[in-house]
């Protein structure tokens, strides 16, 4: 293959709002990227954020039409810019997760005839048994998560077999839902996809497997067991075994393998866009997944978004699960498990405490440091100028919060701010009071560590220490999303959670899980070296960090923004774990 024709691999990112595509040559240098946005671009199909929002029921669908437009217009996209199809040799993607996709008895068929000259979306609309996706925001699903969460016995049991407890977003209690509300639907549904297998199966030109970490957001895998679980299929489909095994059909099996092949891609791409007829569809997975793939995340290391949400992803060879987190199989290696938890109160919680702050004084005092329109630099100025925990001698009471503008999934807690104080007698309890608290300084810092403090509670058990002299902690912390460039944030975050090797800021845009699904797909192909990439074979040689790892380079990827642990800081943070935790039993008893 001339140097012109070096291989690409391509990533997709199907998320809420936007479908994202990016190709990489095998040094993982990024290629070409385009992307589609849905409000922007298909505004005609009603949407507001890429979805539709029925109040009264909680829920919250998308148009399974829009995604197929999306994908033709992608493509496009990437075509004017100058990609050359022929050199794709592998395609891997991310979908939102647990969204489902209803496939009708025709699906197969038509997707295997399509006609090069028509657009995907012209030719499927009789695919689909329900024009419409729920979305991982829907919350129509309250019943059937009571239910799931007694249908082992209790929350403990079922995160102990799925590796979550019920949510309203996974697919278990939505495909419970959709088959009483829709029950003509369902009969007429011979396949169910999630996002990430939906997608897969347009490119593959069939109903593709879903993969075996995705399958973990359904409340519905025995991850010990590595089989559909029969007590809780029955429970989505109905109540009987036949039913069951009804739904097990629709789910198909599970595709094991993260890497490989999984066949070649459609015609329709071959003939409308220049794909190489030997292109190969390796296994699709979610975007919580593929995010952990953007780099060659060694176990213990921890990745860190700071977005709307905030959410802690690490890989971990240990299966601890427990109802107040998630755990997943890990996409690409056998073995490892991906640990996540999810905050709805994330960068929203912190911008309400930044626009309370007042801006006079401090802003002057910061002007030499800071310049432009900078809407953080009070926020910024008190989080780092207040000591840890608001002590600013070692006989203060450490000052403890709970911010939370929305309802909160961890700990499930209706919305509300909470204030504490904490006496330095190990002994004494916390007390609510904002006596002893400068309002609104002091929320400025005291948000920052609520936050972080919930994350080092809940992964604590999860890691061990990286050399015997360090206590437990992450390796290597990545910080991703909006507050990632936020350097008072940073710090707070070392000087909490550690980070034996430091606090760094991950630059790939917000392109992270077409990235780790671009990575994917370059893994999957030449895992086994360049001979069965050259015979179509996925090799099974090399794992996925050790392969991406050989090739990656931090710069311009990586910048180091902290130093990480800091002996003393991080065991004050230790010595108030408990009083945090009892805080938060506090607020969940009054509701």
């Amino acid at each position: 293959m001339t140097s012109d024709l070096e291989p690409l691999y391509l990533g997709f990112d199907l998320s809420t709002q936007q479908l994202k595509a990016l190709s990489i040559s095998p040094d993982l240098t990024v290629a070409y990227e385009a992307k589609v946005d849905f409000d922007a671009d298909l505004a005609k199909y009603g949407i507001k954020n890429g979805v539709h929002i029925h109040e009264a029921e909680r829920e919250v669908v998308a148009p399974v039409a829009m995604w197929l437009e999306a994908v033709d217009l992608v493509l496009e996209r990437l075509k004017r810019s100058g990609m050359d199809f022929r050199r794709v040799m592998g395609i891997s993607g991310a979908g939102q997760q647990h969204g489902s996709v209803y496939w009708s008895q025709k699906a197969e068929q038509l997707l295997a005839e399509l006609d090069h000259e028509r657009s995907l979306v012209s030719q499927l609309p009789e695919a689909f048994a329900h024009p419409w996706s729920p979305n991982w925001q829907d919350a129509s699903t309250q019943a059937e998560c009571d239910s799931f969460d007694v249908g082992l016995g209790n929350a403990d049991d079922l995160a102990r077999v799925t590796g979550s407890k019920a949510h309203h977003r996974f697919t278990g209690p939505q495909v419970m839902r959709f088959h009483k509300k829709h029950p003509e639907a369902y009969r007429r549904t011979k396949r169910i996809s999630l996002v990430s297998s939906f997608l897969a199966s347009i490119f593959l030109g069939r109903v593709a497997e879903i993969d075996i970490s995705d399958v973990c957001g359904m409340n519905l895998w025995d991850i010990a067991k590595g089989a559909w679980s029969e007590p809780l299929l029955k429970l989505a489909a109905g109540g009987n075994d036949d039913e069951a095994a009804n739904l097990r059909d629709k789910l198909g099996t599970v595709r094991v393998d993260g890497g490989g092949s999984m066949g070649s891609i459609s015609p329709w791409f071959v003939a409308r866009y220049g794909f190489s007829p030997i292109c190969a569809v390796t296994p699709f997975t979610g975007d919580n997944p593929s995010t952990i793939l953007a780099l060659p995340l060694r176990p213990l290391d921890a990745i860190v978004s700071l977005g709307t949400s905030t959410t802690f992803l690490m890989s971990t060879p240990n299966y601890v699960p427990d109802p107040s987190y998630h755990f997943f199989n890990h996409p690409t290696t056998s073995g490892l498990y991906m640990f996540m938890l999810c905050y709805k109160n994330g960068g929203l919680a912190r911008e309400r405490v930044r626009d309370s702050l007042p801006t006079t004084s401090v802003e002057q005092s910061v002007s030499n440091t800071v310049t432009g329109d900078d809407p953080w630099v009070t926020f910024n100025a008190l989080a780092a100028s207040t000591p840890p925990l608001g002590r600013y001698t070692s006989g203060d009471p450490a000052k403890l919060g709970l911010y939370f503008p929305l309802p909160e999934i961890v700990p499930n807690v209706r919305a509300g701010t909470w204030r504490f104080t904490l006496q330095a007698n190990p002994t004494a309890p916390p007390t609510e009071t904002t006596q002893g608290w400068n309002l609104p300084q002091d929320d400025a810092r005291a948000i920052v560590e609520s936050q972080i403090l919930s994350l080092r509670l809940r992964s604590r058990n999860l890691v061990l220490p990286p050399s015997p002299s360090l206590p437990p902690q992450a390796r290597r912390i990545y910080l991703v999303g909006g507050g990632s460039t936020n350097p008072a944030i940073a710090r707070i975050v070392g000087e909490l959670l550690g980070g034996a090797e430091g606090v760094y800021m991950l630059n790939v845009g917000g392109n992270a899980c077409a990235l780790g699904a671009a990575y994917k797909a370059l893994w999957a192909m030449e895992r086994g070296g360049k001979k069965k990439l050259q015979n179509h074979a996925g090799g099974d040689d090399q794992t996925f960090e050790a392969l991406v790892g050989e090739r990656w380079t931090e710069e311009g990827k990586v910048r180091l923004v902290d130093q990480g642990y800091r002996r003393g800081v991080w065991e004050q943070y230790g010595d108030v774990l408990g009083a945090f935790e009892a805080i938060e039993r506090r607020v969940i008893e009054t509701e």
